[in-house]
Parts: structure tokens; sequence; C-alpha cells
């Protein structure tokens, strides 16, 4: 049984391994939107407040929603283009009506979905979460850079810092034991960002600039406005988070030796319709449950529902205290990068620990895992060569996820079931 101080700082370090993510979407986003300063903060705040309420209902499992398992909801990157997309041509108004009507739609869709477990084999299940690990790579590598689009992406010392806090986790994780070495990844990223504070990298202006206390309020950008077509295009980006958050259960279930029905799956993703749907009442996102703590989880070896609860409540603080959420930004983005990779790592590992139970003597097994894998990176690493198509096929197509998993899904069925059937009709030998 875990205390409530090490109980606290393993949710801390799940805080800190999603934070980036969390806080990059409204930085985009409002940056996009031309966004005053004082919209910018209220947006980061209620982003953070919203991550911690939606973590929370994915954890309080009942009979109605939460699947019950150590996952971490965040604003999923997918709908950046779109809300940007839809915040231009018309207003902030509409992108959260939009987001409400979909948060709705998927509530409403999730028996539907869980309907398709029976789609999942074990084949599909190891592809789809090793396309979710190997798609991620590149954004811990761009984060061991210094992070896409920084003037000083590449140099040296970023590579340094990245590489410095990854050995500082392998270390932890070699010579420690217990709870020193489940909290690697958070002593990996304190001892980064010390060592880039006393390399002049780290600037603490953002906490002084923030203020002490905020309140989440509903419609803080305007009663919401309804359009057919930022409606449907929100479906779309939710249901691609539908796909995403499928794989990330099956990933944690065999981290927790929870075998996930579809009852599970069903209560997992009406939680996050609701999630959504309070993402547009509170001015903030669609929300997905984050790989980067599925890694998390399986590097630590901690499968505690507690651990996650803690995490959830500290970004609820976060939300309604700024200052403290701004002091969890100083964290340099390659020192992030660093613990990225071992992170996002395990998910590729535990993909692969997944596909460790399918016949690899069947030919067909390793033409669907072979041609997914390749979909999958492929769409997740050239994504520019779909930009010639309509922009409702490039929100699917360029998502590797997706495409990786809808590749696997239809050659499952094409050359397995399908094979099974033809066996099932031929006429048995009289003995």
């Amino acid at each position: 049984m875990l205390s409530k101080q090490k109980t606290f700082t393993l949710g801390m370090q799940h805080v800190l391994a999603m934070y980036a993510g969390a806080v990059v979407v409204p930085l985009i986003i409002g940056g996009a939107l031309k966004l005053t300063p004082e919209q910018m903060a209220y947006l980061i705040a209620a982003d953070l407040f919203t991550c911690g309420i939606a973590t929370l209902l994915q954890v309080f499992s009942n009979r109605f929603f939460g699947i019950g398992l150590p996952v971490v909801l965040g604003c999923t990157f997918t709908a950046v283009g779109p809300i940007i997309g839809i915040g231009l041509s018309s207003n902030l108004a509409t992108v959260y009506g939009s987001i409400i009507i979909a948060g709705l739609i998927v509530l409403l869709i999730a028996p539907l979905f869980g309907k398709l477990l029976k789609y999942f084999p074990t084949v599909v299940q190891g592809s789809v979460v090793t396309i979710i690990g190997l798609s991620l790579i590149p954004v811990a590598l761009n984060n061991a850079a210094g992070g896409t689009g920084a003037p000083d992406f590449g140099q040296p010392r970023n590579l340094l810092l990245a590489l410095g806090t990854l050995l500082v986790i392998l270390f932890v994780n070699r010579f420690f034991t217990g709870f020193m070495r489940a909290i690697s990844v958070l002593i990996g990223l304190v001892a980064g960002t010390a060592v880039a504070y006393l390399m002049g990298m780290v600037s603490f202006a953002p906490v002084a600039d923030a203020s002490w206390v905020n309140i989440v309020q509903p419609f803080y950008f305007g009663t919401p406005e309804f359009s057919v077509g930022a409606i449907l295009t929100m479906v779309l980006v939710c249901i691609i988070s539908m796909v995403e958050s499928t794989g990330v259960y099956f990933a944690l279930g065999k981290i927790t030796d929870r075998e996930i029905g579809e009852r599970d799956v069903v209560k997992g993703l009406r939680a996050e319709g609701i999630a959504i749907t309070l993402g547009g009442i509170f001015n903030a996102f669609p929300y997905t449950a984050y790989s980067q703590n599925v890694g998390l989880v399986s590097l630590t070896g901690t499968k505690s529902r507690n651990v996650i609860i803690a995490a959830g409540g500290i970004l609820v603080v976060l939300g309604l205290l700024p200052k403290l959420a701004a002091l969890t930004t100083v964290i340099p983005s390659a020192v992030l990068g660093g613990a990225m990779i071992v992170m996002f790592g395990m998910v590729v590992a535990y993909g692969i620990k997944i596909l460790s139970d399918v016949d690899f003597s069947r030919n067909e097994n390793l033409l669907i895992i072979a041609t997914s894998l390749a979909v999958g990176l492929g769409s997740a690493a050239v994504p520019q060569v779909f930009d010639l198509l309509p922009t409702t096929a490039k929100v699917f197509v360029q998502n590797g996820i997706v495409t990786g998993a809808l590749t696997a899904i239809l050659l499952n069925l094409f050359l397995n079931v399908r094979r099974e059937k033809e066996v099932a009709r031929r006429p048995q030998p009289v003995a």
C-alpha cells in the first residue's frame, strides 16, 4: 500500500509526463487565433482543469462510464488543425459548439463502437499498440532537439540535455529498486532541469507573470454556435481519438493483466464522450487517452488507480492556480524529449510483447503486421504525401494510428476471418 506522499509523487510524475502535450495544444491554437494574453492564460488553465476532470471520470469506474484503468486523458493533437480552421473561418463559439455536439455523439455511439471489439484480435491489438508507440518516436526526438520551430533546434546542448536525462532514468532503473525506481522519470526531469538552469536555459519569468487564482467558467468565449460542417469535422476528429483510445485500453489491459472486454471499452469511450462535452462547455478541447502515460505505467510498474486519482487532482488544482501551473512549464523541451524516448519506446515494447502471442508460422499474420506497420508509420512520418486530398480525407489518412489500425482490421477480415469461414464451409472428409 502506497503512502499518501508516495502516491502524490507518482501522480506528479504522471502530470509532468503529459504536461507538455497538455500545454502545447492551447499555445498553438491560441497563437494561431491571435488570442490576448488573458485569453491564453484562461485557455491553458481551462485545459488543465478539464484534463483533471476527464482523467477522474475514467478512473472512477461505475456501471455506466469509466474504464477503471490507470489512464490519463489529455487534449488530442488531432483536433489542433480543425479547431484553428473553424476558428479562423467562423469564431470560437462555433468551435465549442461543435466540440459539445461531438462529445454527445461519442457518448451515444460508444456501444456501437464496442461491437467492433471482435475485429481486434491479438494480431490487430499488437499492431495498433506498436504503431502508437512508433508514431510517437518522432515527437520525442523533436523535443530532444529543442522542440519543433525552436531557434536552437538541434544544438548540441539540447541533445546533451536529452541524453543526460535519458541516462539518469536508465541509471536509476539499473541501480535502485522500489519507490526510487518508480519515480525514475521524475528524477530524470528534475536533474535535467537543474542542469539546464545552470546552463542558463531555464527562465522563471512565466511563473512571476502568472496569476495566483483562476476560476474556470462555462462558455468563457460566448454562447456556443452550431454549424453542420464544423460538427461533422469535429466528429471525425473524435472518431480518430476513439480508435487511439481503444489501442491505449488494450495496452494498459496487458500491462495490468486485465482482460479488456466490450463493456470496458464502451464505458471508457462513454467517459471520453463526457470529457469532450465538458471540454466544449469549459472552452477547452476534445480529450483522448495519452500514450506517454502508458509508457510510464510500464516503466515504473506502478498500476495503482490511486496514483492516477492523484494525477487528476493535481491537474484540477493546477487549472485553478496558474502560478503553480506555470512552474511546471520551466522544464526545457530537450529534457522532456529525453524522458519521452524511453516512455514512448516502452509503448513499442509492449506492442511487441502483445505480438509475441501471435502465431508467426502463419503467413497471413505476418502480412497483417508488416502492412499495417508500414502504412501506419509511413502516414505518420510522411503525412505530406496526402496534401492534395480533400480536407476531410486528410484528417483520417494523415494520422498513422488510424491508417495503421484500419489496415490491420481490414487485412485481418480479409486474410484470417474470411479464410476461417472458407475452411468451415468445406466438406469434411468422411472417416
